[in-house]
């Protein structure tokens, strides 16, 4: 599938920049020991809306992305479970809404309450585990962030990626014959990329000082003539237009501008490599804007994300000309099960979504999405939109999500609008979002793209009204909701006492040079190395060299990992 080849990652302390992808190609005649399985390599843009040349954005300096999707396939209705990073990552590695898994608050390793870790019901696996227990080798850099992991690389589950991190090597053995997952992400367009950066004054707190220096480390020096200036931006109405508010949205577009950079090296590389024809290319994002009224939230300013597939010929659908649009709906928890098909891997019971290119299934009507605790801000809400129209629902409704928040309110444009809203400065449609949410709102997307009048009190729309909510109520029938019960009280339930359960030792048996293993505690993955090499994920008994030393652990997704048991082989 592929020959010799090596892999960089950089980034650290909450930047996580892709370096460069290399690869050494060794000239041996091909082999073709079977039937050949593509390469998948999943990019993965922090914190952007589609301000992309190719899905129609004038303003968009990306010329790499634009050359993609020419190449490839664009989906234009994609829709993340939600508009904020850790719950939406949840969706995405498990193919399961956030809500019914545990990993639905932001976040669940930084809890105001205190830390835990999602536990998500028994069997359910990420969706590179499957595909490493399938043959695959798995890989990403420094970025987790799956509510039943930390934030950051090594802090697990440590059976889902063969490598993980920065400066790995990846598979420099030559003529290995292993199709891979790759999962990268572009720290660069993250909200704090935004954030003022030094020398334009104090920054306004501890946090967004820490974050600028790494961010200043993590970049170097700004590159000369900057793509995109204030005064060519587009504002939605929800914004005053102000010298502010237009710098910090061109920051954001020239964020964007260097991340479709570090995309057309990777493309390049692989290209260099010649990998480019034996790998399927997914480029998305992992949720909508980080500005303000976007991220965080169930507009489409928070949700609709952009798609773009290149597919090798011998992996493309006969409908998937280059430079295909495919208009149908798509929700992050579909992407799962469409990557595990890809690799001939059947979706396991517990994913929620279905393989969006196999255009003989029906195609979605409705996508859904999540909002829960936000830092130290509880809330919920859920929202259900098909192609005209979306509902939300809050429990919340007295309560505003235009609401004071630390992180995001080192935005410069954030602090201006909290400085015009006291002034009275903001407009009837630019206070909306500092206004209660109300119980219900319904929303034209036709006519109203940026959610701005709620028609859900509206005599004229209570045929439509009725009907999305019918497509909720039918929706938390078939997706269980933990956010039934409160937070402290999930917590509870999957750490009892608030301590973090630890997985058991598995038991580690060697007979004749056959080494089996088996989970002390229910629905445990397992792995082992040999003579202190590379984890490996069990799935089934296997040869061990005699005087090789076996070292085998477990791990329960949200559970502590177990203890190691080692035993050399007689």
């Amino acid at each position: 599938m592929r020959a010799k080849a090596a892999v960089l990652f950089g980034g650290s302390t909450g930047v996580f920049l892709l370096v460069c992808l290399l690869a050494l190609v060794s000239h041996s005649a091909p082999v073709e020991p079977g039937p050949m399985r593509p390469n998948i390599l999943l990019l993965v843009a922090e914190d952007m809306s589609a301000r992309v040349g190719a899905f129609g954005d004038p303003v968009a300096r990306t010329p790499n992305l634009d050359q993609l999707a020419v190449e490839g396939t664009r989906y234009p209705r994609v829709f993340t479970t939600a508009g904020v990073c850790a719950p939406s990552r949840a969706a995405l590695l498990t193919g399961m809404h956030a809500i019914s898994m545990g990993g639905q608050h932001m976040r669940s390793s930084t809890r105001p309450a205190g830390a835990y870790a999602a536990v998500p019901p028994a069997g359910v696996r990420a969706f590179p585990e499957l595909l490493r227990a399938g043959g695959y080798f798995t890989f990403t850099d420094s970025k987790l962030d799956y509510q039943f992991s930390g934030v950051f690389a090594g802090s697990g589950p440590s059976t889902i990626w063969d490598a993980e991190g920065e400066g790995l090597p990846w598979l420099e053995e030559a003529n290995v014959e292993q199709p891979f997952f790759g999962l990268v992400n572009f720290q660069v367009t993250h909200e704090s990329g935004v954030f003022t950066p030094l020398g334009e004054g104090w920054p306004k707190s501890v946090m967004h000082f820490v974050l600028q220096v790494v961010r200043a480390w993590q970049l170097g020096i700004p590159e000369e003539g900057e793509p995109v200036g204030p005064d060519e931006v587009e504002l939605p109405p929800y914004y005053a237009d102000t010298p502010t508010v237009r710098g910090d949205l061109a920051r954001h577009y020239n964020n964007i501008a260097s991340m479709d950079r570090e995309v057309g090296e990777i493309l390049a590389s692989l290209e260099a490599a010649g990998l480019a024809d034996s790998t399927i290319v997914l480029w998305t994002t992992d949720h909508g804007d980080g500005l303000p009224r976007a991220k965080r939230e169930l507009y489409d300013s928070g949700l609709h994300v952009p798609l773009i597939v290149r597919w090798p010929d011998r992996w493309r659908p006969d409908w998937a000309a280059p430079g295909a649009l495919e208009e149908r709906l798509i929700s992050f928890v579909d992407l799962a099960p469409t990557i595990l098909a890809w690799a001939g891997v059947g979706p396991p019971d517990f994913m929620q979504g279905n393989d969006f290119t196999d255009l003989t299934l029906p195609a979605r009507e409705y996508v859904y999405a999540s909002r829960d605790r936000i830092d130290a801000v509880e809330d919920r809400e859920r929202a259900v939109r098909d192609g005209e129209y979306k509902y939300i629902r809050s429990w919340y409704p007295d309560r505003a999500t235009g609401h004071p928040l630390a992180f995001r309110d080192n935005l410069a444009m954030m602090i201006e609008m909290w400085e015009l809203l006291a002034a009275g400065g903001l407009n009837e449609e630019q206070r909306k979002w500092f206004e209660p949410t109300g119980s219900e709102r319904l929303y034209h997307l036709a006519s109203d793209p940026y959610e701005l009048t709620n028609l859900a009190g509206e005599p004229a729309h209570a045929e439509t009204l009725a009907r999305m909510r019918s497509a909720y109520a039918d929706f938390a029938l078939r997706v269980p909701d933990w956010s039934e019960e409160g937070e402290r009280a999930m917590v509870e339930r999957m750490w009892p006492g608030g301590k973090r359960p630890q997985t058991g030792a598995p038991i580690l048996e060697i007979h004749e040079g056959r080494v089996r293993l088996e989970a002390t505690t229910p629905h445990a993955s397992l792995a082992y190395s040999l003579d202190s090499g590379p984890s490996h994920l069990y799935t089934g008994p296997f040869e061990a060299s005699p005087g090789s030393r076996v070292e085998a652990w477990s791990v329960r997704y949200g559970y502590a990992e177990s203890e190691k048991r080692a035993r050399r082989v007689p």
